[in-house]
């Protein structure tokens, strides 16, 4: 899977947030759907515009985010 064929960046199109390709689906939403509990479908359903694959790119960008920068995280806090 190569992300990069599906998430874009455009100044233009939701202040310059990772979308799906062709659309206005911030790969965020499609995050906070899968870490809110929703499965595939369930987003599919919600963005008919998208497709499978698109969530898997989502997943796939956001690993590749997390090679590349981190979120620091104070000892003791959940």
């Amino acid at each position: 899977m190569k992300w990069q064929e599906r998430i874009t960046v455009d100044p233009q199109v939701c202040h310059g947030s990772a979308c799906i390709r062709g659309t206005r689906v911030m790969v965020s939403v499609v995050m906070d759907n899968l870490a809110d509990g929703l499965g595939r479908e369930e987003i599919l359903a919600s963005y008919p515009s998208l497709e499978s694959k698109d969530i898997e790119a989502s997943i796939a960008y956001a690993a590749e985010l997390t090679r590349e920068r981190f979120v620091p995280l104070v000892p003791g806090q959940i």
